[in-house]
């Protein structure tokens, strides 16, 4: 009977301790994540102006930008992304032809939740979240004065990492960002306001590093 007993306990403290060592290196991974990324900001405008008519034209810009993941579990993590970038404004076929609107600076850092899937050295990803923009130095152009709303947005992410060793890994990354302002144009005389969709499609590249 002792042996049966103490067969048990063995038993049971053998399987203990190999459960206790594949839950440590399930918990045992790198759970912080930098990555350095070039990104081509592509928006897709459009515009409701009030008074005189018209669209808007909304230049692209190639801008660097820092990100910063964490991951919950292996496949699940929270990426924030920081980056600012400017771009020519113009409103275009308004009853008063075409009108520089000038340019102006955009920080929109946006938070995003992932699923990982993790491939061998290649990682495929999905993320969704959501964005605030803030506009800021706004250059007015041909008119006395631009103010455009701050606001939320929400954002759509597909991407994947390519791992060169445990430690760094090349990054191909593209957002969608669901991003609408209210316009007010001082004109001098009068003042336009304007529904401005930017709606800016992200395609980045980079390198990144876990820690």
């Amino acid at each position: 009977m002792r042996k049966i007993i103490l067969s048990i306990v063995l038993g049971t403290l053998f399987f203990s301790s190999v459960n206790a060592q594949e839950t440590s290196k399930k918990n045992d991974f790198k759970k912080w994540q930098a990555r350095f990324r070039w990104v081509t900001v592509l928006p897709n405008e459009s515009a409701t102006i009030g008074t005189i008519g018209g669209d808007v034209e909304i230049g692209k810009n190639f801008i660097p930008e820092l990100d910063f993941t964490y991951y919950f579990t292996e496949n699940i993590a929270a990426e924030l992304i920081l980056g600012t970038t400017n771009h020519d404004v113009k409103a275009v076929n308004t009853a008063l032809g075409n009108v520089n609107l000038g340019d102006v600076w955009l920080l929109p850092p946006t938070l995003t939740l992932q699923y990982h899937f993790n491939i061998s050295d290649f990682k495929p990803y999905v993320g969704a979240g959501v964005n605030y923009t803030i506009f800021y130095d706004a250059d007015p152009g041909a008119v006395v004065d631009v103010d455009y709303e701050n606001g939320f947005g929400y954002a759509l992410q597909l991407g994947f990492d390519y791992d060169l060793d445990d430690t760094w890994f090349l990054n191909v990354d593209g957002k969608y960002i669901g991003l609408s302002t209210n316009v007010s144009v001082n004109a001098g005389v009068a003042t336009v306001p304007a529904e401005v969709d930017i709606n800016p499609l992200l395609i980045g590249f980079g390198v990144g590093m876990r820690f």
